[in-house]
């Protein structure tokens, strides 16, 4: 089994998203009062979810980014729950909604503005597609360009699948917090994909144990360069 990691856009394209945000998302956490993690994750984006519908008030607390009690981040989580995706993992600093802002520049048909998010002109998604390519869910991004004619971007809301091997985990790792829930590990230097863990039915997706990396099967990757897909390289990962 070979999989691959997408790495940055190739530096030959200027496309920058840089300013544009995802209208809405959980917000951080306070410190823990059992042990003392706060803050948020990077990488949990799910750019298909509308929550447009809920409340005036909920939509402003939902805008704001600034940490919050575990106690009102739970409520805030169960209240977005049902509009998310089936088995979603919500944690404080996921992100929602289709990005918005500006964008400029010239954008290959694979475009990674950092490394936890990955986006594909509208043409090269249908390409992806048309071969069954499968995981690959895009959703439209309410941005603007000043040229004419600009490009139809998507971005991909991906599925969280894949552990680390257990060889590669520290033989005296602490359980997750009982209050908050949070896991102290860190992504090793060195790590290795626990094969048993990757789904056999999705050609890419995030890594459950460190979302901000996004993973592809060779299928994925042979079909991007016969379709001679540019903007993004791939490296190979290491799976047991």
């Amino acid at each position: 089994m070979k999989l691959y990691e997408f790495k940055g856009a190739e530096p030959r394209f200027t496309g920058n998203l840089g300013n544009a945000k995802h209208p809405w998302g959980l917000p951080g956490v306070q410190p823990c009062a059992v042990c003392r993690a706060g803050g948020g994750v990077i990488g949990l984006q799910y750019p298909c979810v509308d929550l447009s519908a809920l409340p005036a008030g909920e939509l402003e607390k939902l805008s704001n980014s600034w940490p919050v009690s575990f106690e009102e981040f739970s409520r805030l989580r169960e209240l977005i729950r049902p509009l998310a995706p089936t088995g979603a993992l919500l944690e404080p600093g996921t992100r929602l909604g289709p990005l918005v802002g500006p964008a400029s520049g010239h954008f290959g048909q694979l475009f990674m503005q950092n490394p936890w998010s990955l986006y594909l002109r509208r043409e090269a998604l249908e390409f992806l597609h048309d071969v069954g390519l499968r995981g690959l869910k895009g959703c439209p991004l309410n941005v603007h360009f000043r040229m004419k004619r600009p490009p139809e971007l998507r971005e991909l809301d991906l599925e969280l699948h894949g552990r680390f091997h257990p060889s590669c985990l520290p033989p005296n790792r602490k359980p997750p917090c009982m209050k908050c829930g949070n896991d102290s590990l860190t992504l090793p230097k060195t790590f290795w994909l626990d094969a048993r863990s990757v789904p056999a039915d999705l050609d890419v997706f995030r890594f459950l144990d460190a979302p901000g990396i996004i993973i592809a099967t060779a299928r994925l990757v042979e079909a991007v360069h016969q379709l001679e897909l540019d903007g993004v390289v791939f490296q190979e990962m290491n799976v047991r």
